[in-house]
């Protein structure tokens, strides 16, 4: 079945971008008005998130986030079909010196990433360092088989190396033992398990928080940026690394967590509909 379906989904994805947007301008209302995909989750997430917008302006944003995740699915997926040459042109990178000065000093770099724009883009960083030192994509293996096969497929086509989250430790140990260096990509803005240990103040409500990106960082000394991802356009985008610590061991208790959430609610103030407010993000506030 798998195959039956990737299949199909290379077919149409060999489509040229501008008409593969097309089918995501007659999926939105499909998805929005017809299907209601999440509808509940979204409403209620934004209405929470932004207490001081007019109705009109909440209800612009929703409709604004459907469109764009519609145009996300379609990116995603036309990734199967872009070379080097054309990712290079539909994503650029800022900032790649200050990684590469990391590397030159026997370090990894911890690389915070989150669920907005194309952060499946991302992945594409690995092109502009060294191939020995890519950038390594930490996920946590999806329910589908076909969908983690397709996904692992895209995340690693321009060499980066995907590291499953359980595996995560045990491979940074045995990387350094053997003097390795690399760029480890964290989507640090998932939900954490119900017994959660940290929150911060995040979009004016009480929000959990992961810490294992600041933990690891700490425990081998690794520089934490984070990437401030911009969409300049439909079909691109543009990716600035900005340090969040070059020394994590000098930070206090999570600083470097709360820096990262401070510059990504930043980001979600100037462009709401970026981020994926499809996810039930506040489910096990207490």
């Amino acid at each position: 079945m798998y195959r039956i379906s990737f299949a199909l989904l290379w077919l149409i994805t060999l489509l040229p971008l501008r008409v593969l947007y097309l089918i995501s301008d007659f999926l939105y209302p499909i998805i929005y008005y017809v299907a209601r995909y999440r509808r509940t989750i979204v409403r209620g997430n934004i209405e929470n998130s932004f207490p001081d917008k007019s109705e009109k302006e909440k209800l612009k944003i929703e409709k604004q986030f459907y469109r764009f995740f519609c145009d996300l699915f379609i990116e995603t997926l036309k990734q199967l079909h872009f070379s080097r040459a054309e990712m290079s042109r539909r994503i650029t990178f800022g900032n790649v010196d200050l990684v590469l000065e990391q590397y030159n000093r026997g370090k990894s770099i911890m690389l915070m990433t989150a669920h907005y724009a194309n952060w499946e883009w991302i992945s594409s960083m690995s092109m502009y360092l060294p191939a020995d030192k890519a950038l390594h994509p930490i996920y946590k293996r999806l329910t589908s088989k076909g969908s983690d096969l397709l996904m692992n497929k895209l995340r690693a086509k321009y060499g980066g190396t995907n590291i499953e989250r359980n595996s995560l430790l045990r491979t940074m140990v045995r990387m350094k033992s053997k003097e390795q260096t690399g760029a480890f990509g964290m989507v640090s803005d998932q939900t954490p398990p119900r017994n959660y240990q940290f929150s911060v103040e995040f979009l004016h409500q009480k929000t959990p928080m992961f810490t294992g990106s600041e933990e690891l960082a700490k425990k081998f000394d690794y520089p934490v940026f984070y990437a401030k991802l911009k969409r300049i356009k439909r079909g691109y985008y543009h990716c600035d690394l900005i340090p969040i610590s070059m020394e994590p061991r000098e930070t206090t208790e999570h600083e470097i967590t709360e820096k990262y959430m401070s510059e990504l609610e930043k980001q979600i103030q100037e462009t709401p509909h970026l981020w994926l407010w499809t996810h039930k993000r506040w489910k096990y506030v207490r």
